[in-house]
């Protein structure tokens, strides 16, 4: 099984509507999976946030990635394959 991350893209962003030094926005994420000898390439659109108020576009950019980025690494975890632990 292997679940590969292809690439990222920040679709868009803004301030969120009622927080006031939240902003929120869009990323997209292309995915290679196999699983049981089948492959699947498709995207995935996540909802992301940043709570860093007026900054310069480069550290919203960021913060807003590596939102993308922790989201990722959970559902990475999720299916990851599970190893048979020996009880103790």
């Amino acid at each position: 099984m292997s679940f590969e991350v292809k690439s990222c893209q920040l679709l868009h962003y803004g301030p969120h509507r009622t927080m006031a030094n939240r902003i929120e926005g869009a990323v997209r994420v292309r995915i290679h999976e196999t699983f049981m000898g089948n492959a699947s390439e498709y995207s995935l659109d996540l909802r992301v946030r940043a709570d860093c108020g007026r900054a310069p576009h480069e550290k919203v950019r960021t913060a807003l990635l590596a939102h993308a980025a922790h989201q990722l690494n959970k559902l990475k975890a999720r299916h990851a394959e599970k190893l048979p632990m020996a009880a103790e």
